[in-house]
């Protein structure tokens, strides 16, 4: 059976520390599916076809790595891609709580699914999208905590 992982997440936009949970997912799984989550309750500040692009750009030479965007609960979206893994990047002990309590209710509505914690590097740990979102609204140079692609398409 084929390790399916699916990395859920808003990407908005997409940081090198999701870069580097990504990457070095490669080698645990068959297939990475790297997931825009439109979620009603945030306003994002770039379209999901904007976060899909940068996503199979950045990864254009990974052929285990593809792209999606979901709607819904995370865990159905697993079902109906085949994933048997949720991959969640831990930056701070508070992702875990938050990341644990979220992975606990995925459990609970299918025990077949198992959520993977990467913790970020160090040099990544300070980067978060909320934070790149401020800085380039505000004007500032973004650039430290984004990937090429991301930095081509916004400058």
């Amino acid at each position: 059976m084929q390790r399916i992982c699916l990395f859920p997440g808003t990407f908005d936009p997409v940081t090198l520390g999701h870069v580097d949970i990504i990457k070095r997912a490669i080698p645990l799984f068959d297939k990475i599916v790297v997931a825009v989550g439109i979620n009603a309750a945030k306003t994002p500040m770039f379209s999901p076809e904007q976060r899909m692009q940068w996503i199979e750009e950045i990864f254009a030479d990974e052929p285990v790595i593809s792209g999606a965007v979901y709607e819904g609960l995370t865990i159905k979206f697993c079902q109906e891609i085949g994933a048997r893994f949720i991959l969640r990047g831990i930056r701070y002990v508070s992702d875990f709580e938050y990341e644990k309590t979220i992975a606990d209710a995925n459990r609970t509505m299918d025990p077949s699914i198992e959520t993977i914690f990467l913790t970020g590097e160090p040099k990544y740990t300070s980067v978060a999208s909320t934070i790149v979102r401020d800085i380039i609204r505000n004007g500032g140079d973004a650039r430290p905590f984004l990937p090429e692609a991301v930095i081509r398409s916004i400058s």
